[in-house]
């Protein structure tokens, strides 16, 4: 496509399920000027509007896949007609939108990257499934035909709780398909449309359960590549967290059907990795599970830009603004762990899924019960004076006493029993008595003194801890 404006006025009049249309809006995705040139060619700005928001990131299906459930600027209603109704029998019942296969066809749930995704019933195992279909454009590209087939291998070699299961697999007929379970709640990108950022219980528990998910799909050697909110179904009624869409997976040693400058992924939840088109394993999507959780405690994603390109430099050169500048609520050591995730360096990530995993649960369990469960150690922070307030600074008052005490306590003082060397070293506190010159001095009590002395201290600076919690909860409340 030509930089110009008589191409880009054809752009908006032409049939926007040509050829040519799909690879003018490939080319305007990244081409600031043309960009530009459109705006003002646009007669309305409001449809403009519409359009670069497509560009950007697109809209979302009903059910929170991605990519738009119109083509373009046509109506739900014509993509409806044009395209599901085209790839089906004819319904065994007037309210249904036909048949595939033995499969009952309810209505059109969304569409992904590569293919629709419609509401089936099953009626030979008696229970409702979703159903993936390769997109018509692509069906007739062998391909496509093959990225679609490996992806529907990836998905079922993994069997986990927090993974949609694939039920069956169709790659012969002229429309492959494949046949998933169905999830009857609503993905995370339609609950943070709804509420905004959730609360860190909610956080915790979906991000752990993905975590979950992705490290069963990375024992198996697959990477996700696209993880985002709407790829993550949440059940109907309970906190069950699914991954889907493994659209874009595939096994970590085959690049193959990756084209060079191609960019696989939502710009938005890209890895830098990906961004920069280079390999990637593993550690990329711990970084869009970061990028999930921050739009989790802020109620948007961490990279935005008015293009496609922006995103991409921002996720490779930038840093988020701080999740607490966002949501103040979000307490600091939750912020830490999305900074870690969000390093640009995989090898200064978390390193596994697992390890997410394991270091989620122990937070949730220290937020549920506080005062039983500890923060993992990495995430733990000395208690300031300065931050903590008056009643920590007594507190260290308190430790001070305790290691003098423990230092009177380890030495020979002169033939006078144990009992009275502790009561002299009460009365002594606040004097200028320097046990630690005297002679008599026995260093070996003195070491499990200080043994002793610690685990008092690390007792203490838990209760510490504890306590500057709850004063941060009650004064934000």
């Amino acid at each position: 496509m030509r930089c110009n404006d008589e191409s880009l006025q054809c752009l908006l009049q032409a049939d926007d399920r040509s050829d040519e249309f799909r690879r003018a809006t490939r080319h305007v995705d990244e081409c600031s000027y043309c960009q530009q040139r459109l705006e003002r060619l646009a007669a309305d700005a409001a449809m403009w509007r519409e359009v670069k928001d497509t560009l950007v990131s697109g809209a979302m299906g009903q059910d929170g896949h991605s990519a738009s459930p119109r083509v373009w600027l046509g109506s739900a209603a014509a993509w409806n007609e044009s395209m599901a109704r085209q790839l089906l029998d004819p319904p065994s019942h007037p309210e249904l939108l036909g048949r595939l296969g033995r499969y009952d066809v309810e209505r059109l749930i969304g569409s992904g990257g590569m293919g629709i995704v419609l509401k089936g019933f099953d009626g030979e195992l008696s229970r409702p499934v979703a159903i993936k279909i390769l997109a018509p454009h692509l069906a007739g590209n062998g391909a496509a035909r093959l990225r679609f087939a490996r992806e529907a291998r990836a998905a079922a070699a993994v069997v986990h709780p927090h993974v949609v299961a694939i039920h069956n697999v169709e790659t012969n007929g002229a429309s492959p398909f494949l046949v998933m379970q169905f999830v009857g709640g609503e993905s995370l990108q339609q609950r943070l449309d709804r509420e905004g950022a959730l609360d860190v219980c909610a956080i915790l528990r979906i991000a752990m359960q993905t975590a979950d998910g992705l490290a069963a799909a990375h024992s198996q050697g697959l990477v996700h590549r696209d993880v985002k909110p709407s790829n993550i179904l949440l059940d109907l009624g309970v906190e069950h967290a699914m991954l889907t869409d493994f659209g874009l997976a595939r096994a970590s040693d085959d690049a193959s059907l990756t084209h060079t400058g191609h960019h696989p992924g939502t710009p938005q939840y890209m890895s830098p990795e990906q961004a920069r088109g280079v390999a990637i394993d593993a550690r990329s999507d711990l970084f869009s599970l970061g990028s999930v959780i921050y739009a989790m405690c802020t109620g948007r994603p961490p990279f935005r830009a008015d293009t496609s390109y922006g995103i991409l430099r921002q996720i490779t050169d930038s840093r988020p603004t701080a999740i607490r500048e966002l949501n103040p609520r979000i307490p600091e050591w939750l912020e830490a762990i999305v900074a870690r995730l969000h390093e640009k360096c995989p090898e200064h990530r978390i390193q596994t899924a697992e390890q997410l995993r394991s270091l989620l649960a122990q937070c949730l369990a220290h937020v549920q019960q506080p005062l039983v469960c500890q923060l993992p150690r990495e995430l733990r922070k000395q208690p300031a004076v300065r931050r903590r307030g008056w009643w920590l600074a007594a507190g260290g008052v308190v430790a001070a006493t305790l290691l003098a005490t423990q230092f009177r306590d380890a030495g020979h003082w002169g033939s006078a029993p144990a009992s009275a060397s502790r009561s002299a070293s009460r009365s002594a506190i606040g004097s200028t008595t320097t046990a630690a010159t005297d002679s008599s001095l026995d260093w070996n009590s003195s070491h499990e003194a200080l043994e002793s002395f610690r685990t008092e201290w690390e007792e203490f600076e838990f209760r510490a801890q504890q306590l500057w919690d709850e004063s941060s909860i009650s004064s934000q409340d």
